[in-house]
């Protein structure tokens, strides 16, 4: 295996209490377990390898990802473990971590995976306005479509209550709703929530089962839709100053959407009513990822200041953040060309004690991040 512990200057142990402790109180202990670098060595945040999306099986023992590099990578998450519980971290490369890589004919935006197909389907939208579904077992194309005019696809999701049933928003400002046993996969709802056709930048269905699907647009608004009737929408989230580029479910009743604004908003899902706002992190023009663990409730992000960031739903500035690559003690915490972005995040939806947190970058590496709550402390 390839020695890459040359090409990463770690934060040293002070500037690393100095990030934890930078926004108070926490009730995790986050560590830096592992990190998958690129076979060549670090590239200073070359756009051509930048990890667009991570996504774990619905078993969360895999893990696939892709992006500007025409490649699906899907890795076994043992496999991203450490081996030694005693070494400061994990050091592996894409080339020895991976189990498979699929080859695209386009750069990838989104993966998803089909609910019950016991993690054998994986769906991708890509950069030509491509939707195409995956058999990993043959590893061959299943179904594919083409229905956006080829523009840009950012966002693909399925229905839990239909499994069958997918959507993708695209560049072309609609989001189509289409079903593979359909013949061609045919759309079977359209809607285009911006009047204007503004870019549709994100979309996920409820994932407790429930008819609403968030949308988040281009023109600073998200949007929900009774997937039982897609006409108008019954939610309209207005709050961001910029385009809305990730929506997440938290639970039955919030949402928390993503801005080029460079903040998060959390939502309410009965009256569109905006409940907090979290800053801190840095996000202008790029996609930085946002994902949510809900077991804890939990809220993750990455940066252009290259950095990933955490925060807690409860409160709304950041509860631990760690810099990826040299970003350490005496960062600016501005976004800096030459040291590249945090650009795709992903927990783990496991566990109520103990997490982990998967988080890309432009720079084509994937750092592993595991968080185990502090004991409770008491007082006598």
């Amino acid at each position: 295996m390839k020695n890459v512990s040359s090409q990463f200057n770690f934060p040293t142990q002070e500037a690393n209490e100095k990030e934890r402790s930078s926004s108070g109180t926490c009730e995790w202990d986050f560590n830096l377990s592992t990190i998958v670098s690129s076979s060549g060595g670090s590239t200073g945040g070359a756009v051509s390898n930048t990890i667009g999306v991570i996504e774990f099986d619905p078993s969360n023992a895999v893990v696939a990802t892709g992006g500007i590099a025409r490649k699906i990578r899907v890795y076994s998450f043992n496999s991203l473990l450490p081996s030694d519980r005693f070494c400061q971290a994990n050091l592996l490369d894409h080339v020895t971590a991976c189990a498979y890589t699929l080859c695209t004919p386009a750069k990838l935006s989104s993966l998803r995976w089909r609910p019950g197909s016991d993690g054998r389907v994986l769906c991708s939208g890509d950069y030509d306005g491509v939707v195409t579904e995956y058999d990993l077992e043959t590893r061959l194309p299943i179904f594919e479509r083409d229905e956006h005019g080829g523009r840009r696809v950012w966002s693909v999701d399925y229905s839990h209550s239909d499994p069958f049933l997918g959507a993708s928003g695209s560049d072309d400002g609609t989001l189509q709703m289409w079903d593979p046993r359909c013949d061609g996969g045919e759309c079977v709802a359209s809607v285009q929530p911006s009047k204007a056709g503004n870019p549709v930048c994100c979309l996920e269905f409820d994932p407790f089962g429930g008819a609403l699907v968030a949308v988040g647009c281009a023109d600073r608004r998200a949007y929900g839709y009774d997937m039982r009737k897609m006409v108008d929408p019954v939610l309209v989230f207005d709050g961001h100053r910029k385009t809305v580029t990730y929506v997440r479910f938290i639970d039955g009743c919030t949402v928390v959407t993503a801005g080029t604004d460079g903040c998060l908003k959390l939502w309410d899902t009965e009256d569109s009513r905006e409940i907090r706002t979290y800053k801190g992190h840095t996000n202008n023009r790029s996609f930085v990822g946002l994902s949510v663990w809900r077991n804890g409730k939990l809220i993750g992000c990455g940066s252009e200041d290259n950095r990933v960031y955490v925060y807690d739903k409860r409160w709304g500035e950041p509860i631990w953040l760690h810099g990826f690559g040299a970003v350490g003690e005496g960062s600016s915490g501005g976004c800096d060309e030459e040291l590249g972005f945090v650009s795709s995040v992903c927990w783990r939806q496991v566990g109520e004690e103990q997490c982990t947190l998967i988080a890309g970058g432009s720079d084509g590496d994937l750092q592993v991040f595991s968080g185990r709550r502090k004991p409770l402390m008491l007082d006598y």
